[in-house]
Formats: C-alpha cells, sequence, structure tokens
C-alpha cells in the first residue's frame, strides 16, 4: 500500500527529462563581421520593447505595418494553427481525468420462461473510470503537446517577423523608386533643354540634324526607362496591398519625393542573444523538447496499465419503483493489462522517438549556424555597402561635374554633342546607382533587424502547464 500511495501520488516519468543544450562556445564571442566597429545605438533604438521599424521615424510606415499586423492572411493562418497547437493542449491534458458517465434505459420485453408474459426493465445508472498514470505516457503527452503549442507560438512570431520585414523591405524599395522616378524627370527636364538648344544650334547653322536626332533618342529611351520603373512601382504597391490584407484596388501609396532618413544605427549584440531573439531558434528548440517527450511516451509503452472502474445505479422492473433500495446495484474493479509480445513494435517505436529526437536536434543546431550566418552576412554588407555608397557618391559627383564641364563647352562650341551626350549618360547612371546602393544598404539593414529577431525575446513564449522549462542549460543534443 504505501508504494501504491506513492505511484497514485506522484507516479514516475519513463524516458529522459528534457534539458535545454547549452549555447556553444562561440556564442559569447563578437561577431567575426562586427570587428568591432558597430555603431552604439541610442537608448531608445537599443529597447527591445521598441517596435524595431519606428527606427526608421516614418508614421506612415508605422501604420503599415500595423494594418498588416491586423488583416494578413498569412499571420491569420500562423495564428489559426496556434490556435489548433493550444487546443491539443487541453485535449492531452483531458487524459489526466477521470471519465464520468451517466446511463438510462427503459425496456418493455416478452419472456417465454419461466412465467410467459409482458414486463419492464428499466436501469439508471453512474459510471466512472480513471487509468492512473504510473509511467508518465499521459504526462508526457501532455508535456509534449505544450511543448509543440510553444513551437507554434514561435512560429507565429516568426511569421509576424517575416510580415513587418516584407512590409519594411517594400514600403523603403517604395520610397527609392519614387526618388529614382523624381531622379529621371529632373533629368528628362535637362534633356529637353539640351534638345532644344541643339535644335537652335541647327537653326543657326552650327550643328547637324544628326546632334538633334542623338539627343532625341538620348531624350526617348530614358522616358521608356522611367515607364518601365513606374510599372515596378505599381507593382510593389500591388504587393504592399496583398500584405496589408487588402485587393490592389483598393490601395495606392501616393509618390513622394522626400528624402529618406538617414540610415539609423544599428544595436549591438552577442551570439548569446541572437539565440534568446530569434523566434525560429525558439521554435527549433521547443520542437526538440516535444521529441524529447516523444521518447518518454514509446518507453511508457513497455510497461503495463491499470484501469480503475466503479459503476452503480437502479435496476427494476417499474419506473415507479424503480428507485427503492432493493433495486440498487454497484460494482467496482480494477484491470491490469500488459503486452508480452508485439513482434518488435515497441522496440520500433522507441527507436522512431529516438531519430525524431536526432533530428529536431540537428535542425536546432542548423537553425543556430545559419542564424549566425545569416548575421555576419548581413554585418559584412552593411560594412561594404557603406564602402561603395562612399565610392558611388564620388562617382556621381565627378560624373555630375563632368556633364556640367562639357555642357558649358557645347554652348561654347568648343565640345561636340557626342561627349556630352556620354556625359549624360555617365551623370544618370551614377546617381541612379547612387540610389540603389543607398536602397541595398537599408535592405541590408532590415535584413539585419530581422536575423537579430527584430524586438521579439524568447521570454515573450506563452507558458504552458506541463511544457518541458529546459530552464538548465546542458549539453545533451548528441554530437
Amino acid at each position: 500500500m504505501p508504494l501504491l500511495s506513492v505511484l497514485l501520488l506522484g507516479g514516475c516519468m519513463a524516458g529522459p527529462d528534457y534539458v535545454r543544450p547549452a549555447p556553444p562556445a562561440a556564442a559569447q564571442q563578437p561577431f567575426e563581421e562586427a570587428d568591432g566597429r558597430w555603431t552604439p545605438a541610442a537608448p531608445a533604438a537599443a529597447d527591445p520593447a521598441v517596435a524595431w521599424w519606428t527606427r526608421y521615424g516614418d508614421p506612415q510606415l508605422d501604420v503599415l505595418v500595423e494594418q498588416a499586423d491586423r488583416a494578413n492572411q498569412t499571420l491569420r493562418q500562423a495564428e489559426a494553427r496556434y490556435r489548433q497547437a493550444q487546443a491539443l493542449v487541453g485535449s492531452a491534458r483531458a487524459a489526466e481525468a477521470p471519465t464520468l458517465g451517466v446511463q438510462a434505459a427503459a425496456t418493455r420485453e416478452r419472456s417465454v420462461t419461466p412465467k410467459p408474459g409482458l414486463r419492464d426493465a428499466d436501469t439508471l445508472g453512474f459510471s466512472a473510470s480513471w487509468e492512473p498514470d504510473f509511467w508518465g505516457k499521459v504526462r508526457r503527452s501532455v508535456e509534449q503537446a505544450g511543448d509543440n503549442a510553444q513551437a507554434s507560438a514561435a512560429d507565429l512570431a516568426q511569421a509576424r517577423l517575416s510580415l513587418q520585414a516584407a512590409v519594411v523591405a517594400d514600403y523603403l524599395q517604395l520610397r527609392f523608386d519614387d526618388q529614382t522616378l523624381a531622379l529621371y524627370q529632373r533629368t528628362l527636364a535637362g534633356y529637353r533643354d539640351a534638345l532644344r538648344l541643339t535644335q537652335a544650334r541647327v537653326r543657326a547653322g552650327v550643328a547637324s540634324d544628326a546632334d538633334v536626332a542623338a539627343a532625341e533618342a538620348t531624350l526617348h529611351s530614358t522616358e521608356a526607362a522611367s515607364t518601365d520603373l513606374a510599372l515596378s512601382r505599381r507593382q510593389l504597391d500591388h504587393a504592399l496591398a496583398v500584405l496589408l490584407g487588402r485587393p490592389p484596388s483598393e490601395f495606392s501609396l501616393a509618390a513622394s519625393d522626400a528624402p529618406l532618413p538617414a540610415l539609423p544605427p544599428t544595436p549591438e549584440a552577442l551570439p548569446s542573444v541572437l539565440l534568446q531573439r530569434r523566434p525560429d531558434i525558439a521554435g527549433a528548440e521547443r520542437r526538440m523538447a516535444a521529441a524529447n517527450a516523444g521518447i518518454g511516451m514509446a518507453v511508457a509503452a513497455w510497461f503495463p496499465t491499470l484501469s480503475l472502474s466503479a459503476s452503480g445505479g437502479y435496476d427494476g422492473a417499474g419506473l415507479a419503483s424503480l428507485l427503492s433500495v432493493p433495486n440498487r446495484v454497484w460494482a467496482v474493479g480494477a484491470a491490469l493489462a500488459g503486452t508480452l509480445f508485439d513482434g518488435g513494435a515497441r522496440r520500433a517505436q522507441r527507436a522512431q522517438a529516438q531519430a525524431t529526437f536526432d533530428a529536431a536536434a540537428a535542425t536546432y543546431r542548423q537553425t543556430v549556424l545559419s542564424a549566425f550566418q545569416g548575421v555576419e552576412d548581413q554585418l559584412a554588407a552593411a560594412r561594404e555597402l557603406a564602402r561603395e555608397q562612399q565610392q558611388q557618391r564620388s562617382a556621381a559627383d565627378a560624373a555630375q561635374q563632368a556633364e556640367r564641364v562639357l555642357m558649358d563647352q557645347y554652348r561654347a562650341g568648343t565640345a561636340l554633342y557626342s561627349a556630352v551626350i556620354t556625359a549624360q549618360a555617365n551623370a544618370l547612371d551614377a546617381q541612379r546607382s547612387l540610389l540603389q546602393v543607398q536602397a541595398r544598404q537599408f535592405g541590408a539593414q532590415v535584413a539585419l533587424l530581422v536575423a537579430l529577431g527584430g524586438d521579439w525575446d524568447s521570454a515573450n513564449l506563452p507558458a504552458m502547464r506541463g511544457a518541458s522549462p529546459g530552464a538548465t542549460p546542458a549539453p545533451v543534443v548528441p554530437e
């Protein structure tokens, strides 16, 4: 009896207890590509509670991200999957409780023996059954469901982060398209002035019709490039509408040639912080915990199960006297069942559970490595693009100066128009390339902020009763 009491009150848990793996030693070192040159961010920018996209200081962008968070259909799918996972936790917990039932029946039957005739047979009863979780199979099931629900919550956070990144990236690219379109308009205005000047020189007999044809060709080809970019902007506008959960016909972002703000600083972070900031890493770790619980469920299948049952009620020959003491009936019982031979099914299930855990552990390690790579890649991109931006700005300034000098020389009659056309093309290409590099800088920073987990933190995962906490770091992941 003392042993039975211990089992009933606490029980044991079959299979290994999950312990969260320790972070790799490299996680305590700075990122290699940071190279000690990260710009310390202002306190507000480094605060995880601050929405990461607000660093760009654009109220319109803030509104768009909020709209996407409310209406994006992909995000709603992820939310529905999380609710499904939560429901599965409740379903798993239900197995811990006893089952209660009620039965009532009223029949009229004819018998031949011992006394022919009709008789009533009425019953009213209650039943209860319970299967004590001696070996922790049900608790492991609850643990697995809780871990999976937390993984689903991390998936939801990852979906939200990806959505935010898509909205921010599309919006910034759209604004750079506006900047490029404004550049085209300024350039076209200059080309039209140059065409009028060339036509006047032809009338004065100091230029040829070939110069006019060349000026017209330059003007029309630039108009075509502007039209092509306008089409790309429209398509980007449509993509942004879908991210906001709206039909493209009902959304249009007005063009703006206002200059974009300076590139905001990026907060410093260590790889160890990254392990807590990335929802995809948290999801992979929770799935590893769920797979560990699956091992316990497979081990528990080797042990017998005990079922306890009780029933009581009334069984009589008529409703009028059904609830009388002579008609009272009751029963209690216990059943112990176990499998002696199953052809190796349980052994195979145990091996399958172990393989599932090994796969989840490998997925977790790969997710961590990919996260480190993503940050290193974007750090390298940020550093090199900053250098490229300076170089391209110098090239654009030089090209514009060359265009001005040659245009003045052409007006004075000391330069050929072919040289002017070449200078115009070089100036336009250099300015357009400068805008493209700046757009890539903003894109790389968005990718870096997302690679750092945005403003998410693993502490945001919802608590699930029964989910393995994994609070003590220890290297249990198989190599």
